[in-house]
């Protein structure tokens, strides 16, 4: 089996966890049956070459299945689209609603203000050892503020950075400077993935995979755990962590992975003696949908961020919470907008957009273009890809000041168009 496939096989557990899946998956029989039929769509995209073809087969064989079966593989072709560059159609796609249900009282305006979460965690980690930051898995959105992050507590003295998605494959991948799709998981392919990955290599930071091959939930999350004690506090005593993990990884307490189980974050203060500093952004984002009386959407009109914000208390400064026994803030995103591709990509202001059309792809539908760094190989993750799906089509790619290799390839990888570019200061 290859790496794409144990990767899947291996979250299907921590995924069955969130209370919608529970509730859908609640007959074992049906269980059975989806366990059964997503395994062997894993084994029909093993010999695929690249995540074009897995997106082509996924589209084809999941109106095939019988809805009850669909939950997962529409899971995974969601993470396909999130690594193709196609974020809405991510969110479309896997329109389940898997943030833990909020029945408390909203903070109001009176009490709270709204400030730049980037800002607001890197105050809160200095007197901290540990901080830990979670995902959802096929929104890269969630992916945009560890990038805002990464010098801000590398100024604050943070020595090690760990990221769910790398593998102990890659042991090339410090020297290098930037990574590749043996340094992990399909994750990894998601260019915001990768560029988080790129700039903790340049700040300096010790990257750290900590992966654990455990089977049950349970297991992976204490080997999880020891894995980033051992690499992280045993090598280096006076070490500070920075850790970008999926979901419940970062609670601490018990609850949201099943009963009994304990999740990383709360394993790894019980081995190091260090309280972590744990923030949720999976529960106030945009889901791709408007439910009535949606807390998120109350949350957006009290409030209108225009960037990832988090609340702090007007009168003693402290961050809100909605579990606080689970994470000491909670994020609150912005929506995406309703431009060619999500607002949010151009990172504040650091990146801009250059207008790319299908005139690259000749012909070939579907298409990929991918900008890579000029210096940097042709297997290197890229700095933006987006992927044509239709013809006489026109979208963007998001890119930092500097220079880039664009490439258009099919899905069968043949190379259609490349080109040179640079984007200005």
């Amino acid at each position: 089996m290859d790496r794409f496939s144990e990767h899947w096989l291996a979250r299907l557990g921590p995924m069955l966890g969130f209370a919608l899946l529970a509730a859908a998956l609640a007959a074992p029989a049906v269980a059975a049956d989806q366990a059964t039929q997503a395994r062997d769509i894993y084994a029909e995209l093993q010999p695929l070459k690249n995540d074009l073809q897995r997106y082509r087969h996924l589209v084809d064989a999941i109106p095939r299945l019988e809805h009850d079966a669909r939950i997962l593989p529409l899971q995974l072709l969601a993470a396909v689209e999130d690594e193709l560059g196609l974020y809405d159609e991510a969110i479309r796609d896997f329109p389940f609603d898997n943030r833990v249900a909020f029945n408390g009282e909203l903070p109001q305006p009176a009490q709270w203000r709204a400030d730049d979460a980037a800002e607001v965690i890197a105050k809160l980690a200095q007197d901290r050892r540990i901080v830990m930051i979670n995902e959802a898995h096929h929104d890269a959105h969630t992916r945009a503020l560890t990038l805002a992050l990464l010098p801000r507590l590398r100024a604050e003295g943070y020595t090690h950075f760990a990221a769910e998605a790398l593998h102990d494959g890659d042991p090339e991948l410090a020297r290098r400077g930037y990574p590749v799709p043996a340094s992990g998981s399909p994750y990894l392919h998601e260019p915001l993935y990768g560029e988080i990955v790129r700039q903790a290599l340049k700040l300096g930071f010790v990257v750290v995979p900590y992966e654990a091959d455990e089977g049950s939930v349970g297991q992976r999350e204490a080997g999880q755990a020891r894995q980033l004690y051992r690499k992280v506090f045993e090598a280096d005593p006076k070490a500070r962590l920075f850790v970008h993990a999926g979901y419940a990884h970062v609670d601490k307490a018990p609850g949201n992975l099943g009963a009994g189980v304990q999740p990383m974050a709360m394993q790894l203060k019980q081995l190091s003696g260090f309280e972590p500093l744990s923030i949720d952004q999976t529960r106030w984002r945009d889901i791709g949908f408007k439910l009535d009386g949606d807390p998120y959407r109350q949350l957006l009109a009290l409030y209108r961020p225009e960037k990832a914000m988090v609340l702090v208390r007007r009168d003693d400064g402290s961050a809100w919470s909605a579990d606080p026994a689970r994470h000491d803030v909670d994020v609150i995103l912005p929506p995406s907008g309703h431009q060619r591709r999500p607002r949010w990509l151009a990172l504040d202001g650091r990146r801009s957009s250059r207008l790319i059309t299908t005139d690259l792809c000749a012909g070939h539908i579907p298409c990929m273009v991918e900008a890579r760094y000029a210096d940097e190989s042709d297997d290197a993750i890229a700095a933006d890809r987006y992927s044509f799906l239709a013809a006489d089509g026109m979208s963007s790619l998001y890119l930092f000041p500097g220079k880039y290799r664009l490439r258009a390839s099919d899905a069968d990888g043949r190379v259609l168009a490349e080109r040179r570019i640079e984007v200005a200061p």
